[in-house]
């Protein structure tokens, strides 16, 4: 089935996580390309300021909200239906990562992660599918990331809320497309200054948010399911999930021992106040 593509004429974009990183650059790059993008996180002090820099190239409109909570989602599109126009385009990026390891378990790091990466997710996805439907056209984008491809030592909860979303966006693509809605997946390579740079993602060199955005935009654009930033090591990472399970566990731990990690049996995690803020 060939989707509609809608653009910048077709109505306002939405961006969650919008406060820092990918998100953040994403909103500018999506306003020089001439939408007006609604911004949502938890922090208002740095949309507001994001707004600010944006005002001189085109129109960022800040609604605080809280992915976490469903009804505060539902009150964000209700906004952005009642008060500022149709939504055409949405990317959730709003995300946490949490270090964790076997041998250092927390609960509230699985409990976090969920919570803000597939349930933020779910969150979002209600509302704006309905407001879509509705329309009958529309265009989402989850973004996921390669932890979710395979498991990686220190991402037992951050790769499994990605592989999550890998499943998610690939089992609703069909029923999407069957009433006008186009469903992308964005798998990047950890972003500087994020957290999944910080999880020891073997051999993965990570991208400028800025470098991410733009490809993203890029892969928008383009009629591919997947948007991938590749480079040669997320190409390996992609591979890597057709190995069977013994050459796979052989590769990480060569992998993690060049790099001078120690074994995972004998590495902790972080603790609880050491760990990555929610990033919505």
């Amino acid at each position: 089935m060939s989707m509609h593509r809608v653009n910048s004429e077709h109505g306002l974009a939405w961006v969650t996580g919008a406060s820092s990183g990918m998100g953040r650059a994403l909103a500018l790059r999506l306003v020089r390309d001439g939408y007006s993008v609604v911004v949502t996180s938890r922090n208002h002090d740095r949309l507001v300021a994001l707004q600010q820099e944006a005002a001189a190239e085109g129109r960022i409109i800040v609604l605080d909200g809280d992915v976490t909570d469903p009804q505060d989602m539902e009150r964000v599109l209700a906004s952005i239906e009642y008060d500022h126009g149709d939504l055409s385009l949405a990317v959730f990026t709003a995300d946490v990562a949490i270090p964790v390891r076997g041998d250092d378990l927390h609960r509230e790091a699985f409990e976090q992660s969920f919570a803000v990466n597939v349930n933020g997710v779910v969150n979002c996805l209600l509302p704006a599918v309905a407001h879509m439907k509705a329309r009958g056209q529309g265009h989402i984008a989850i973004v996921s990331g390669v932890a979710g491809y395979r498991g990686l030592p220190g991402n037992a909860a951050y790769g499994a809320t990605k592989a999550a979303l890998i499943n998610m966006a690939e089992s609703l693509k069909p029923d999407l497309e069957r009433i006008g809605i186009r469903l992308q997946l964005i798998i990047p390579r950890p972003v500087e200054a994020t957290g999944s740079a910080r999880l020891g993602f073997p051999g993965v060199a990570a991208i400028s948010a800025d470098a991410a955005a733009g490809q993203i935009v890029a892969g928008l654009r383009s009629k591919h399911f997947e948007i991938s930033l590749p480079n040669a090591t997320t190409a390996m990472t992609r591979l890597a999930r057709w190995l069977p399970y013994g050459a796979y566990c052989s590769l990480i731990e060569r992998l993690t021992r060049k790099k001078g990690m120690p074994p995972v049996s004998t590495v902790k995690s972080a603790k609880s106040a050491e760990r990555p803020p929610q990033a919505v």
